[in-house]
């Protein structure tokens, strides 16, 4: 199997999501990202909590 197979592979479950889901999954990634950039270690369960309450308004 080939390297992009692979990401293909980890990525089906996310592109075949539908577009609330990625959107979900989008801005967890984004606050993840920023936390690991700044090297935060405050926990992160309340604010993906927010997240997911914003999008099932």
């Amino acid at each position: 199997m080939s390297p992009e197979q692979n990401i293909d592979d980890v990525q089906e479950p996310i592109t075949s999501a539908p577009p609330e889901v990625r959107q979900i999954i989008e801005r967890v990634w984004h606050l993840e990202k920023n936390r690991l950039d700044k090297k935060s270690h405050s926990p992160i369960n309340d604010d993906i909590l927010l997240i997911v309450k914003e999008a099932v308004r």
